[in-house]
């Protein structure tokens, strides 16, 4: 297949001046030829077929400079970029290409598909490689759908902003993603009679006619639940979730007020405005690992249809092993993590999500980290005795073992590389040497066996016989006293 790539590219034979695209959903591995792109930025495409009548492909310049401004400029107006793989073939065999293509990417492994990177077209003055599917880029691997010379400098000024104060604050690379600002920017709004000044996140989005405008992302005192939102009625599980954890945790049917078309969408708060918003659920984009934790069609189900996902035996940065709770958030448009302080309830909503039958609250798990604990391991474990389990596997596949106490009180279980007893066994252990090697080698005393006269045994703390309990009480008679 690549060598077909590369004739479709380089071959001079039979071909006309000009090229056309093809096309690779990296979520469906549909390959289609491009008609171009609508007004709100959808890609439009049509699949590989010879009659021509009712549509016209994208047709470009094959030669240099002329193609890389053209491709970095249809990029910039695309929605959702990351999405597609581009290739660029020749016009005269596209549709043969496109099909060869299309069978190729059926039977192809994962490594093959690796390979087909190098034949990829990225837009101009990209630095930003697309195949890092993993959760420790979450918007660093998006590409750049806006440029600087496109945003509205008149309308930031109005606001007290210009380029180089956003730049300062670290926003601009936020924006030009397509994203909102990372944080609270603080702007001025004069009106002539008087001057406002508020914190908002801002947000740059393509208009009807195709012009950047600047939107502003005010803060509210708290989210409106009680309407309905793009025809959406939240229920009380649905208020409950966007207040405590910020995602609503469920796909739900939203309505397009422009279009009425039905789009299933997440939804998520946003943190900082309290704004909400949605996400169309056929652009989410679920990592394959998360902190070495490699995840199974059913978890990346689970995280598609907006659920939250515990995760245990995760690896921090600092190689040091935590759990913890993971979503979609709709804002942010990737998964995230969610630490707080309803991690148990997360757990459990985890659990129901995935229909299995899990302990309640006050009973010990009987899997740990994805090791089944045997009947008589899990009885001592449930017992809230220490147990010893080995065939654990940590993010680089390394082995290890340890010791795991669960802890009625919490719900959850201790691990530790050594037993929890051992340190107060060797303490204990330490002072009862102390004693013995004080008594017998130092001639120093320990007021329990200072009378005895026989070395002491080891650990030994008291008399440890009739003879020696008889030694202990004998008190020499003070010189000149009488009994």
């Amino acid at each position: 297949m690549e060598n077909e790539l590369i004739n479709a590219q380089e071959s001079d034979e039979l071909k006309p001046s000009t090229d056309t695209l093809l096309v690779l959903n990296i979520h469906t591995n549909q390959v289609e030829m491009v008609k171009g792109i609508d007004k709100d930025g959808n890609l439009q495409k049509v699949p590989p077929q010879e009659k021509k009548d009712n549509y016209q492909l994208i047709m470009v310049d094959k030669h240099g400079d002329l193609f890389s401004n053209f491709f970095s400029n249809f990029y910039r107006q695309l929605k959702n970029p990351t999405h597609f793989n581009f290739f660029k073939v020749s016009e005269y065999n596209a549709v043969n290409t496109a099909r060869d293509f299309q069978k190729y990417v059926n039977q192809a492994s994962p490594e093959e598909k690796e390979k087909l990177k190098d034949y990829e077209i990225l837009p101009k003055h990209n630095n930003n490689p697309k195949n890092q599917n993993t959760m420790d880029n979450n918007t660093e691997n998006q590409e750049y759908r806006f440029q600087p010379e496109q945003i509205d400098w008149k309308t930031m000024e109005k606001f007290g902003l210009n380029q180089e104060k956003l730049e300062k604050m670290n926003a601009m690379d936020s924006l030009l993603r397509g994203f909102k600002t990372n944080t609270l920017i603080p702007i001025t709004i004069n009106l002539g009679t008087a001057v406002s000044k508020m914190d908002v996140r801002l947000s740059l989005q393509t208009g009807d006619t195709g012009q950047v405008a600047v939107h502003l992302h005010g803060i509210r005192k708290e989210p409106n639940l009680n309407n309905t939102f793009l025809g959406h009625q939240f229920t009380d599980e649905d208020k409950k979730n966007l207040k405590e954890t910020g995602n609503m945790g469920r796909v739900v049917d939203l309505v397009n007020p422009k279009t009425d078309e039905i789009i299933p969408s997440v939804i998520s708060r946003d943190r900082l405005t309290n704004e909400l918003v949605a996400y169309r659920a056929e652009y989410m984009k679920i990592p394959d690992e998360i902190k070495g934790i490699k995840l199974d069609e059913h978890q990346k189900q689970t995280l598609l249809e907006g659920g939250p996902l515990y995760l245990e035996g995760m690896t921090s940065k600092k190689g040091e092993l935590f759990d913890a709770t993971v979503q979609f958030n709709a804002d942010k448009r990737y998964v995230e993590f969610l630490f707080n302080n309803n991690q148990n309830q997360q757990q459990s909503q985890y659990h129901h999500n995935q229909q299995q039958t899990q302990p309640t609250d006050k009973e010990a798990p009987k899997v740990f980290r994805g090791k089944e604990l045997d009947d008589s391991q899990y009885e001592k474990f449930k017992a809230g005795q220490t147990v010893y389990v080995d065939g654990l596997t940590d993010a680089k596949g390394k082995a290890y073992q340890g010791y795991i106490t669960f802890n009625k009180e919490t719900s959850k279980t201790d691990f530790s590389f050594t037993h929890p007893n051992k340190l107060k066994e060797e303490a204990k252990h330490t002072e009862d040497h102390k004693t013995q090697t004080a008594v017998n080698t130092q001639g120093k005393t320990n007021e329990a066996t200072k009378n005895v006269k026989e070395s002491l045994a080891a650990k030994q703390q008291q008399p440890t016989n009739k003879q020696q309990e008889d030694q202990q009480k004998k008190v020499r008679k003070p010189r000149g006293q009488k009994l």
